[in-house]
């Protein structure tokens, strides 16, 4: 078990093909924590593998309205320092139930509500690097209300159709991963039959 104090943790054992020797905490803040490991690398030679480690986990949702269409999401994201249009999405801590948390990032980001929901996936979204884990939704029998972001967001919402979404996705004006997944696998799962009839319903063919 790891010895901790505020500025190391130690760790040494396997990692499946990896050996461990020690793991260090590089850096840390309330949203993630980077360790560095000294390791021997599967094919002998000595080196590093850095990890950057989430307090919470990825939420996204899919509400989808009556007439086929969804809410996206704009704002500019900072370590590309680029404009991205995504899902409503944000972190749940991981002491919270994951749909708990969707609720209230649904709500926050666009104002919505919604009657029912259905879990489409669960993802790793960078697994070469970190330990981040996705949570995804498709959220039906919406209710409008007042946006409430939070005072670091400056954010922008639009309506389009699942139809037009499908295709920023597959031509590449979505660059958020998390949204691709979510939207490519409801389709997949609505046109495979594998989503409940009255959401499945909804989405286009």
């Amino acid at each position: 078990m790891a010895d901790q104090d505020n500025s190391e943790t130690k760790r040494t054992g396997r990692n499946g093909p990896w050996h461990v020797h020690a793991t260090e905490l590089s850096f840390e803040n309330p949203w993630i924590r980077v360790e560095t490991s000294d390791v021997t690398h599967p094919n002998g030679e000595p080196g590093i593998y850095g990890v950057v480690r989430y307090a919470n986990l990825a939420i996204g949702v899919l509400p989808v309205d009556a007439d086929g269409f969804t809410w996206l999401v704009g704002q500019h994201r900072f370590p590309f320092d680029a404009y991205s249009w995504e899902l409503p999405e944000g972190g749940g801590p991981k002491n919270t139930a994951p749909l708990d948390s969707a609720r209230r990032e649904l709500k926050e980001e666009t104002g919505l509500s919604a009657d029912h929901w259905h879990e489409i996936g669960s993802w790793h979204l960078s697994n070469s690097v970190s330990d981040e884990r996705a949570i995804g939704y498709i959220a039906w029998g919406l209710s409008e209300g007042q946006a409430m972001p939070e005072a670091s967001e400056d954010l922008d919402v639009r309506r389009v159709s699942i139809t037009d979404l499908e295709a920023m996705c597959l031509n590449g004006e979505i660059t958020d991963s998390f949204t691709v997944l979510m939207v490519l696998t409801a389709l997949s799962r609505a046109r495979a039959g594998k989503l409940p009839r009255d959401v499945a319903g909804l989405l286009p063919g």
